[in-house]
């Protein structure tokens, strides 16, 4: 991408570049800004605070635990496996402090899931909420896993509450099922011993590994790519340069939704907020959407981000247009596309544009993002990251004119090194430093984007190609709908049909009034013949619809 060809549209206040080798690993930004912000609050969750130097303090102490105790030294791999909560950052920055490359899991994988993970990374130890032990007890026996450390959801929530909340989950709401893990060792106990030894500091650079951080695994079983030091500090300061003419270092606080083991939130939310010494609140139950409401009400919040669904949610949820909204400045939307309808009443109902980005796992994952200048939501994901270059590519490996469609490559000091251990996937994505996204998009004259669909999703009736994106966008138009997913079919005439599956926003919706209004707004290929009706679509752990199961 010609960095001059863009400065039309390019918002003068942004950089084009950054320099990815500014601190030398995450660890290394982590210690300068937990310094520098030490009397600042850092996190909150479920009414409990952790200031900067407390996190200092006791990230250093898990770092020593593990290096100390547990013998892990530079390069070991370790899995985190705990939604939002304070012991996350606690154990993530310890993690990075002591060298070890982190892996982050999904609580809510299934024992095959969790199984190839742990396997495929070669992880050494982990740490783990209880309430998901014993899927880790039915698969710990196969996997390299030596070390266990074990946490309640309330450990971090001090003396008083933190037993409250812990006696609730486990006999009250009867969350945790009974396991047998005997070896396990308690967080706060870990950290206890930690606070008694000393961490000698690791030598780490940016070509490190600092995650091994999975896909979805759309096709088969997920990959773990490998994020350095250097692309994580790339993307924070690429994510960080593109918002800073909002935001003011200080003065901010962050919503997260999104759970922190996700690529989006770790590096929008937690990395890039952490250089700004903002307050981040962590929401352990997003999916909860009163109580979550009922947070939001408690704070001053500035920034939010999240995907179209928790957007959606959280608009359809009573409550939520009477919060105050004085103090947001910034809304950015990933993982999945914002449809229009949601961005548009986004804006409506809380007076800020809803910014939509773009980014993959491989990328760290920032790729575009929408300039924060334009008045208002354009359907795009807006221009290149600084320092990012991309390219639209034809089938026949030469490049598209300015207006067609074809795979989006990007090149960029984010883009990964490759998947683990696993050249052959490797070589399919990653061609002469440029990655390969599997994603459809096209560029205008100006230099903006736009996500046509995933290649994978694609549907072709009768030679025609139809992107479920677009679909589903229609659907979002009419006040019927909640939800909404397309897919293909097969069928004997034209190959593939359309179909659609439907969450009612009201009972009186119709299969017909859902067809004239496709009819309305789509040409007739396009049109779904087939209509299903379901009272929730199968999503991600960030609530992106998952298709593929769907089909």
């Amino acid at each position: 991408m010609e960095k001059i060809w863009l400065e039309k549209s390019y918002p003068s206040d942004v950089p084009f570049e950054i320099d990815a080798d500014k601190y030398p690993s995450i660890a290394a930004m982590f210690i300068k800004y937990s310094t520098k912000f030490s009397e600042k609050t850092a996190f909150i969750n479920m009414g409990a605070t952790i200031t900067y130097g407390e996190l200092a303090v006791q990230a250093e102490a898990f770092a020593a635990y593990l290096q100390q105790d547990l013998g892990l030294v530079k390069g070991d791999k370790f899995a985190i496996m705990v939604p939002n909560t304070l012991q996350y950052p606690i154990a993530l920055f310890g993690a990075l402090l002591a060298g070890l490359t982190v892996v982050n899991v999904n609580p809510l994988y299934t024992a095959r899931e969790l199984e190839h993970q742990l396997k495929d990374s070669e992880t050494k130890a982990m740490l783990i909420i209880e309430n998901f032990a014993q899927t880790l007890e039915k698969v710990i026996a196969k996997t390299q896993v030596e070390h266990v450390i074990m946490t309640s959801l309330g450990d971090r929530l001090g003396l008083v509450k933190g037993t409250m909340v812990n006696c609730v989950v486990k006999y009250v709401k009867k969350m945790v099922p009974a396991f047998n893990l005997p070896d396990a060792v308690r967080f706060n106990k870990a950290l206890a011993q930690g606070m008694k030894l000393k961490l000698t500091p690791v030598d780490l650079c940016g070509d490190d590994l600092a995650f091994l951080q999975y896909t979805g695994g759309t096709t088969g079983l997920s990959k773990g790519a490998m994020l350095t030091h250097r692309n994580m500090v790339a993307n924070l300061l690429q994510a960080k340069a593109a918002i800073m003419p909002l935001l003011k270092e200080g003065s901010e606080f962050i919503v997260t939704a999104l759970p922190l083991y996700h690529i989006f939130a770790l590096t929008a939310n937690c990395l890039t907020f952490f250089t700004l010494g903002a307050q981040n609140l962590l929401i352990t139950n997003p999916r909860d959407m009163p109580n979550f409401i009922k947070e939001l009400s408690k704070y001053p919040f500035t920034a939010i981000t999240g995907v179209n669904t928790l957007f959606n949610g959280l608009l359809n949820t009573p409550g939520f247009k009477d919060l105050d909204f004085s103090k947001l400045k910034m809304t950015l939307g990933g993982g999945m596309a914002v449809q229009r309808p949601v961005a548009e009443r986004w804006q409506e109902v809380t007076g800020t544009r809803l910014l939509e980005g773009y980014g993959l796992t491989e990328c760290a994952p920032m790729v575009t993002l929408s300039p924060h200048n334009l008045p208002a939501y354009d359907g795009s994901i807006g221009l290149p990251a600084p320092s990012t270059d991309v390219k639209i590519m034809r089938e026949d490996g030469s490049d598209a004119d300015i207006g067609e469609s074809g795979e989006m490559w990007v090149k960029g000091p984010q883009v990964m090194l490759g998947y683990y251990q696993q050249q052959a996937a490797t070589d399919e994505i990653l061609k002469d430093g440029w990655l390969a996204t599997g994603d459809i998009a096209c560029m205008d004259e100006r230099g903006f984007f736009n996500i046509v669909d995933r290649k994978k999703d694609m549907i072709i009736v009768s030679g025609f190609n139809v992107y479920p994106n677009e679909i589903e966008e229609v659907l979002a138009m009419h006040e019927g709908v909640l939800e909404s997913a397309a897919i293909g079919v097969p069928n004997e005439v034209s190959g593939e049909i359309v179909k659609i599956f439907v969450v009612k926003k009201s009972d009186d919706l119709t299969e017909e009034s859902l067809i004239k209004h496709c009819r309305e707004n789509l040409t007739n290929y396009k049109v779904p013949k087939l209509v299903e009706f379901r009272k929730e679509l199968p999503k991600t752990n960030v609530g992106k619809i998952l298709r593929r199961e769907l089909r």
